[in-house]
């Protein structure tokens, strides 16, 4: 069984922060769990724009607090995230988020990441192993 907190990993290697700090994701459980997933919650800035495609991932999103524009960059359709929202990117869909107010979510990704991974410039996480 494991235990902890977002706080217990503050300041630690599972709190990774976007060198242009458009965002923050505390990354609660990782690949090296052996759990089959991860679990990561992130916040995302008001006023910034990430585009992102997880060409490798699965990802669920759940929103928690604030609001953000979602853009599906394949259809151009857009949908306004807020608190008790999901968003699933099913289909490896290239998206854009574009946060109103701060926004605070809890990802979901399969397969699990390794905490390593940071987007390249498509906005792609590689696809890393871990060992468990």
């Amino acid at each position: 069984m494991i235990v902890r907190s977002f706080k217990d990993i503050e300041g630690t290697d599972r709190h990774v922060k976007a060198a242009g700090g458009t965002w923050e994701s505390k990354r609660i459980v990782l690949a090296k769990e052996g759990v089959g997933f991860s679990l990561h919650e992130t916040t995302m800035y008001a006023g910034t724009e990430t585009s992102m495609w997880y060409a490798n991932h699965i990802e669920a999103v759940l929103c928690v607090e604030g609001e953000a524009e979602l853009t599906d960059e394949e259809t151009g359709e857009k949908y306004l995230i807020t608190p008790g929202t999901m968003y699933l990117l099913d289909g490896h869909e290239r998206h854009t988020m574009r946060p109103r107010t701060d926004f605070r979510c809890i990802c979901v990704f399969n397969p699990p990441v390794t905490g390593r991974e940071d987007h390249d410039e498509n906005g792609v996480y590689p696809l890393l192993t871990e060992e468990v």
